[in-house]
């Protein structure tokens, strides 16, 4: 069976966990600092805060941004339903904006033309949600310079894109946007088994993400109200916060991960040039990557056409039988029967709705074998009866 994602553990990341084990302090000692620290030092950004899983570290991004009742935030469709759940939970509405045909990130001219209409109308969001799909950076300087126009703060998921490069800048370093989150889950470029982290340049945005990670709770004086008179045990909830940490066991195992993100990065490339090479031939769309970026390539997404005689399903299934584990990243999130509720119309979001009907995740993560990517090309151009694949 070849996976279409999969976690890659060293001895060194065994040890460095079983070393926290050992200690006195499983949950909130020293690793969880070192790993904020460290992930600030590769991307730039100035404050880390480490919680249990991005959909947590979204949800608290919102919350620190103050998004509420009668707020929207927008967002791509083309994501996991986390990128959009987090604004429900603050009570909010959600909105999406279609993705670029060519990159399948949210589209920067579909954004222009839809907030020029939600001015006229009153209806502006609060929040963006850009999504770095398959680990390629949205166009962020656009969106930047849009939300300066329009008033609209910025988190950017990047959730796929630890590693990857905007404008020579790393992603995660928060250059044109308020706050950045990074996944951790075993499939993403590096893994604390679950886990995720929000990035900020903001001092008082880190301070809030901070508290609300844990109860909304402070030992800082300077952050309390009234006349302080109590002892070194002291502590008050300013906040109603969540229990959102994240324990020294996971960052161990993050902090040893980060110190081979470079070469997994490198690996991923390695491999999706040679699919490229291997599946050039062949009538399908490979993944556009912009020259503005440097895609982290945690997902290598290629398209089917649609004819009469074959579809994105029946290939699909064909792979599953063959013990190739593909996937599709993802089906809209409008779609989803929680969502339908909301009555969002399928027609205003065309370029996502052709993705959808296309799209098909291969296998790719740093351990993957040549053998193992001829073979998923081999079983791409296996005959369907008399009709031939490619």
């Amino acid at each position: 069976m070849i996976p279409y994602g999969r976690q890659d553990i060293s001895e060194d990341d065994i040890n460095a966990v079983i070393k926290v084990l050992k200690s006195d302090y499983l949950t909130q000692g020293s690793v969880v600092p070192k790993f904020e620290s460290a992930v600030s030092l590769y991307t730039g950004a100035k404050h880390s805060v480490a919680v249990n899983s991005a959909t947590s570290a979204l949800h608290i991004a919102c919350k620190a941004l103050g998004v509420g009742p009668n707020d929207t935030v927008w967002t791509t469709p083309i994501t996991f339903v986390a990128s959009a759940n987090c604004a429900l939970y603050c009570g909010a509405s959600i909105d999406f904006v279609d993705i670029d045909p060519t990159t399948y990130n949210l589209s920067v001219s579909a954004l222009t033309k839809k907030l020029i209409d939600a001015e006229k109308n009153g209806e502006l969001p609060k929040v963006v949600i850009p999504v770095h799909l398959a680990g390629q950076s949205c166009d962020m300087k656009e969106i930047y310079n849009l939300s300066l126009k329009y008033g609209f703060k910025i988190i950017e998921d990047a959730s796929h894109a630890i590693g990857g490069t905007y404008l020579e800048k790393k992603v995660g370093s928060c250059s044109f946007s308020d706050i950045t989150i990074f996944s951790f889950h075993p499939v993403k470029i590096i893994t604390t088994g679950e886990g995720g982290m929000a990035l900020t340049n903001n001092s008082k945005l880190a301070e809030q993400m901070q508290r609300l990670r844990s109860h909304g709770i402070t030992r800082h004086r300077e952050e309390m109200e009234g006349q302080i008179e109590e002892g070194a045990w002291y502590y008050q909830q300013i906040d109603l916060g969540f229990n959102y940490r994240m324990t020294d066991i996971q960052a161990a195992l993050g902090l040893s991960q980060l110190s081979r993100l470079e070469e997994f990065v490198t690996k991923r490339h390695s491999l999706a040039k040679r699919y490229n090479s291997i599946l050039k031939d062949m009538p399908i769309t490979l993944p556009f990557q912009s020259s503005y970026c440097y895609s982290s390539f945690h997902l290598y997404i290629i398209r089917i056409p649609k004819t009469e005689s074959l579809n994105r399903r029946e290939v699909f299934e064909r792979l599953r039988v063959h013990g190739i584990r593909v996937n599709v990243h993802y089906i809209p999130v409008y779609r989803h029967p929680y969502y339908r509720k909301f009555g969002f119309d399928y027609s205003n979001f065309p370029e996502a709705e052709s993705y959808y009907s296309q799209a098909i995740t291969i296998p790719l993560f740093p351990t993957l074998t040549e053998e193992q990517q001829d073979t998923v090309a081999k079983v791409l151009t296996i005959p369907f009866g008399h009709q031939g694949l490619f």
